[in-house]
């Protein structure tokens, strides 16, 4: 077992043990922060989600010389849409909707080249992607059982959006017992308001769903286990 490291973060310090912790990259498809996919389709600045690539990058790389289990996820549904309900499908009105053809292939369908990770992040060999068909990352899929195999207790979350899919994560991984540390300039939002206050509700009342810090504090944390 390895010495817990420490990262300061609101409400207060986050410790983890590195052997038993993942970070996870949440959605960062070409669909989301790539002009042309769906996020687009929707009006959203995807120039907004962009700004996370750089710094997620940087904790990307440094998780993966530290030896960390990396998880990456990525929403989307089967080519016949069966995964897709009603209620999400037909909810809006954008120019485009899931399952329609656009500029990267059928929108948030499985396989398109719109529903992959972007290359800057792209999943190394072995590195587990969990492909899900709701906002959260548990929801019909692997990830418990995954995490449960590995022994996983605490996770580093990354990824867009920080409202949606983001905090449907954490809050299901609250719930199941995970500790969380999101990592503030590596989620993102298209509204400036909602990224603000995504982040003080899961720092809120003394950490009711997880921690909340820059990437820097991570960073220095795995630089001094080295």
């Amino acid at each position: 077992m390895s010495d817990p490291l420490l990262v300061e973060a609101d409400p207060y310090p986050f410790a983890f043990d590195p052997d038993h912790t993942a970070l996870l990259l949440i959605d960062m498809q070409r669909d989301f922060v790539e002009p042309g996919g769906f996020g687009e389709t929707l009006g959203n600045d995807v120039s907004l989600l962009r700004q996370v690539i750089p710094p997620l990058r940087d904790v990307l790389d440094a998780t993966r010389r530290a030896g960390l289990t990396v998880i990456h996820t990525r929403e989307g549904h089967l080519p016949d849409l069966s995964d897709c309900p009603p209620a999400k499908l037909n909810r809006g009105a954008p120019s485009l909707r899931i399952g329609d053809p656009g500029p990267k292939g059928r929108i948030l369908v499985r396989g398109e080249y719109g529903h992959d990770i972007i290359d800057e992040l792209a999943p190394a060999e072995g590195e587990l992607v969990i492909d899900k068909p709701g906002k959260g990352a548990f929801y019909a899929t692997g990830l418990d059982q995954a995490l449960r195999d590995g022994d996983v207790r605490s996770l580093v979350v990354t990824g867009v959006t920080t409202e949606v899919c983001v905090h449907t994560t954490v809050r299901e991984a609250n719930d199941r017992g995970y500790e969380c540390l999101v990592l503030s300039d590596c989620v993102g939002s298209y509204f400036a308001g909602f990224q603000r206050y995504g982040l003080e509700m899961i720092a809120a009342q003394g950490g009711i769903f997880g921690w909340v810090a820059p990437s820097g504090g991570y960073l220095k944390a795995l630089e001094a286990r080295s």
